[in-house]
């Protein structure tokens, strides 16, 4: 996944962006500014998601939590064993 390609940091036309990055192995690419022309040529420069980066992405849902405090208690636990922490 790419960081939201409407900030300019990669040179080119937002269509340019989007097609670089998915070429570089990125799946899914942000936009995240609005500005519906953009969305446009960032709709029309990106292709289905199918095959491998489909099953990749399915797999990500897959591991979300529907349970928001269950998915806070298990990074608290995850921060304190990383961080070498006795407090969760």
């Amino acid at each position: 996944m790419t960081d939201d390609l409407s900030m300019k940091a990669l040179k080119g036309g937002v269509a340019e962006r989007v097609r670089r990055a998915l070429a570089a192995g990125c799946d899914l690419v942000l936009h995240c500014n609005g500005d519906m022309r953009e969305m446009a040529e960032v709709v029309a420069a990106t292709p289905e998601l199918i095959a491998a980066p489909a099953a990749r992405a399915e797999a990500a849902l897959a591991l979300r939590n529907a349970d928001p405090a269950e998915a806070t208690a298990e990074l608290a636990a995850e921060f304190a064993a990383l961080t070498d922490h006795a407090h969760a």
